[in-house]
């Protein structure tokens, strides 16, 4: 990796354990609960819940606007993103925040982080066409590094899902998991993210392991991270995307556990050492 990326100057030591934040159902779709502030302070409430616990990177995400639009987002869903975010931030300016908008909407994602004070974005369909639940979405790599460089947001990194799950990918099935790397690389992304098949599902450790080495960008583990497989993932990744796990039951749309929170950052920091 190198040394002077984006990833290490967000996270200048060690592999970040950053926990997801899904935000409840913003306006406009169809489980909004009709007020803007509870939804508000529910990502709050959760992130001082992760921070507490000893969690010292943050992301959140969209996840209850389903059905999710592709590749846009409306205007009030970039707004209240971008709300979210800077309550987040003034709240905890010295950690790391991303931002994800579903389904694809990076530059919606990337306009709300520049205006929040965010530190990256999760952006899917970077490079490769897929297809996703929402219907064929073709990579944009290109036009996404020219608005980011358009609106002189470039000190926000771009962290890419590569292979990414929900989506099927018979189009590309001709290419494993490091040709994806390599484009994504060459198409300059600041690091990559590696998922299961679907939310909460662990990822497939032998194509960790052909990432591993193979590529210069940093390597994040986006879906299914326990405490039961942490460890033996550990020395192929450089940092953990965790939703579901957190949260009772292991259900994303359930409250977070902090005891679940407390044992992964145990965890973590042990094998950090």
């Amino acid at each position: 990796m190198k040394t002077d990326s984006l990833f290490r100057r967000i996270f200048p030591q060690g592999k970040p354990l950053i926990a997801m934040i899904h935000t409840e159902a913003l306006p406009g779709t169809p489980r909004y609960g009709g007020r803007v502030r509870p939804v508000i302070d529910k990502a709050l409430t959760e992130a001082r819940l992760y921070t507490d616990n000893g969690i010292r990177a943050l992301m959140i995400e969209n996840m209850h606007d389903v059905p999710y639009l592709k590749r846009t987002a409306g205007p009030e869903i970039t707004a209240m993103m971008t709300r979210i975010a800077a309550a987040l931030k003034e709240r905890y300016p010295d950690i790391p925040l991303g931002i994800q908008i579903l389904a694809g909407a990076n530059k919606q994602a990337l306009a709300a982080a520049l205006a929040s004070g965010a530190d990256f974005i999760r952006a899917e369909g970077f490079v490769f066409g897929h297809l996703a639940d929402e219907g064929y979405m073709d990579a944009q790599a290109g036009e996404l590094l020219r608005y980011r460089k358009h609106i002189g947001a470039e000190h926000i990194a771009l962290f890419t899902d590569i292979k990414k799950k929900h989506s099927s990918h018979a189009l590309s099935a001709d290419t494993d998991i490091t040709d994806h790397a390599h484009a994504a690389e060459f198409f300059l992304s600041d690091g990559l993210i590696i998922t299961g098949s679907s939310t909460g599902q662990a990822v497939n450790k032998a194509e960790l392991e052909k990432l591993h080495g193979s590529t210069s960008l940093p390597v994040l583990i986006g879906s299914g991270i326990t405490e039961h497989n942490l460890a033996e993932l550990f020395p192929l990744a450089d940092g953990f995307i965790v939703g579901s796990y957190f949260k009772e039951g292991g259900k994303w749309n359930a409250p977070v556990d902090p005891e679940k929170v407390r044992t992964l950052v145990r965890l973590h920091r042990q094998l950090s050492r």
